[in-house]
């Protein structure tokens, strides 16, 4: 292991997203606080509460969960793709770095964006909305399951795509509406027997009721069930990654 190499390569990854914060951490704190007032305060007036939940401090796990999947995928996907169009792919791909070495810099890149993102919402959820965190511990070990996850997805659409449309397109059209029919404003049982059975294909589905069960005690699915369904998210995912970069035929033309 090159731990010289992967040290570079990783911190520049974390120091990229750091130096360009007002883009990558700002716009997800004021989105989500605009979530949190618009949706959250305006829509309890009409939905009190959810399973005893007030409607405010329910949907904030599930800002959470988007915020930290999509900062985590965001990261590795739009570097890497820079690196594409600006031609510096070559120069990467001659160092002396191996395909596992780039790798895990990339996923360590977007797994540190993604926590740092959640962590963030979720102290803003406590400070606006005054939710009280049940399971602090199983709180941040679950978003780094899931940056881990999302990280590794990430770099995958990263050495798929060639153009920024591409890449736009892959995450508008899969993330985003995966995110918001994973029950971020509702509860998957105020829906028909047919849309919840749709629901329970959806992997961010367990992503945000896992989160769910850690911060309120609740979840629409077992807890268990979500927690394995991350894991092996993130160690599937990562595999898939790592070989495809060892493959290199994306990241060669």
């Amino acid at each position: 292991m090159n731990w010289i190499g992967l040290w570079t390569l990783t911190s520049r990854e974390v120091g990229r997203f750091f130096k360009v914060y007002r883009q990558t951490v700002i716009p997800g704190l004021i989105s989500s606080v605009l979530y949190i007032l618009i949706f959250g305060f305006t829509l309890e007036q009409r939905i009190s509460s959810i399973e005893g939940i007030s409607y405010t401090i329910f949907i904030i796990p599930g800002l959470i969960m988007m915020n930290t999947l999509t900062n985590a995928s965001s990261n590795p996907s739009s570097s890497l793709l820079q690196m594409k169009l600006t031609g510096q792919v070559p120069d990467l791909m001659q160092a002396p770095l191996s395909s596992l070495e780039i790798s895990l810099a990339f996923i360590i890149g977007g797994v540190v964006r993604g926590v740092v993102n959640g962590i963030l919402i979720l102290l803003i959820g406590m400070w606006i909305g005054g939710m009280e965190v049940l399971y602090p511990i199983a709180t941040i070990g679950f978003i780094f399951v899931v940056s881990v996850a999302f990280s590794s997805m990430g770099l995958l659409l990263g050495q798929l795509a060639d153009t920024w449309d591409q890449l736009s397109t892959m995450q508008n059209f899969f993330l985003t509406p995966l995110s918001f029919l994973g029950g971020i404003f509702y509860s998957v049982n105020m829906l028909p027997d047919w849309a919840q059975t749709i629901s329970a294909f959806n992997p961010i589905y367990y992503m945000i009721n896992g989160l769910r069960f850690t911060t309120l005690g609740f979840s629409d699915s077992d807890p268990q069930y979500s927690f394995v369904i991350a894991l092996l998210m993130s160690i599937g995912l990562s595999f898939i990654a790592i070989f495809s970069m060892k493959s290199g035929k994306k990241m060669k033309q």
